[in-house]
């Protein structure tokens, strides 16, 4: 009986002993909530606006126009075509300018070879007047000869240069690389000195035309910032153009705004919304990386008082930077999650931990 009692005892130990252990690992192996960033929302000075529609047009865009008379004879770029600097765009018929090239090109000829008979003749003349062969007269006579067969020869070279320059207005070039944005005739069309051919525009260097209310003209002058807004992105202007003088008609003075470089998706003609900086204004801002995109949905990741996370639909304004405008759905002094990916596994947990970043 004894012996069997402490068998009893023994294994009721171990069995205790067991459970500890088996609880001490589970609770050695248990993951340890991690730490979640988070930033303190707060109003913060941004630039205060006025938004006025504007369009976008090219710094550099050519009308190019025949300059000589011609049939057109063939069109090499056609409108929305890419083309660079020296391009054929167009080709007159150049039957007529050839054969005055041609013409030009005999006279140049038949001058120069009647220049250097004349200064041969000059020569011999006037070594004969230092010998006191011939008389003065005879002499003028030569140095007469002479420069007319220099001006004629000086014509003659005017004449090709002109021929040539004719024969260059057959081909019309692209002034710069760009886009060609309009074409004005079709080929066999006959055109003449003026006639508008082809417009070419370059999309390296864009603006935005906007007219300003006068009431707003001595704000805008001040500051002198403008920015533009283009498919939800706020692009900063690289520089601002305003005209001194208002348009009697209207009342409202014209203003250029200069867009940076590299923007995909504007191209001239286009409407978009010009922001002139009228003062400063407190906007709430969170970092853009906090926000989570579902779809139609803009959500940020909420963090309460007593740690515990929750998702938020809230509604945005315009970015500045790397920063966002939170218009809506977010309060002065909440706490927002900087890693969305890690407050949405603590959301799903319902636990974390909370690491302040003010």
């Amino acid at each position: 009986m004894r012996s069997s009692a402490r068998s009893a005892i023994r294994a009721s130990a171990f069995v205790v002993a067991l459970a500890t252990s088996i609880v001490a690992g589970a609770a050695a192996k248990a993951p340890t909530a991690p730490t979640l960033a988070t930033i303190k929302v707060g109003g913060e000075a941004t630039p205060a606006e006025r938004l006025l529609d504007g369009t976008v047009e090219a710094v550099h865009e050519a009308l190019i126009s025949a300059q000589t008379a011609g049939r057109v004879a063939s069109i090499e770029a056609d409108v929305n075509d890419h083309v660079t600097a020296g391009q054929v765009l167009l080709r007159l018929r150049s039957t007529e300018q050839v054969a005055g090239l041609g013409q030009a090109q005999a006279a140049l000829k038949e001058a120069s070879a009647r220049e250097t008979q004349a200064q041969e003749q000059y020569a011999r003349i006037q070594d004969m007047y230092q010998r006191k062969v011939v008389a003065k007269a005879t002499f003028d006579e030569a140095s007469a000869a002479r420069d007319a067969a220099v001006a004629r020869l000086a014509a003659a070279r005017a004449g090709v240069a002109a021929a040539q320059e004719g024969v260059a207005y057959t081909e019309l070039r692209a002034p710069y690389a760009g886009v060609v944005t309009g074409k004005r005739v079709q080929v066999g069309e006959a055109v003449g000195p003026g006639t508008p051919l082809v417009t070419v525009a370059s999309l390296e260097a864009l603006r935005v035309v906007v007219e300003i209310p006068q009431a707003l003209i001595a704000q805008v002058r001040a500051a002198k910032k403008a920015a533009v807004y283009f498919n939800g992105q706020r692009i900063e202007s690289s520089g601002i153009t305003l005209f001194p003088a208002a348009d009697p008609r209207t009342g409202t003075f014209r203003a250029r705004v200069d867009l940076p470089s590299g923007i995909a998706g504007v191209a001239p003609g286009m409407y978009v919304k010009a922001g002139f900086v009228t003062g400063e204004a407190s906007r709430l801002m969170v970092p853009r990386a906090s926000v989570v995109e579902r779809s139609e949905m803009r959500a940020l990741y909420v963090v309460g008082p007593d740690g515990r996370v929750s998702l938020r639909q809230v509604r945005l304004g315009h970015e500045y930077g790397d920063r966002i405008e939170v218009l809506a759905g977010l309060a002065k002094g909440e706490a927002v999650a900087l890693d969305p990916a890690a407050a949405g596994l603590l959301a799903r947990q319902g636990s974390g931990q909370q690491k302040k970043n003010d």
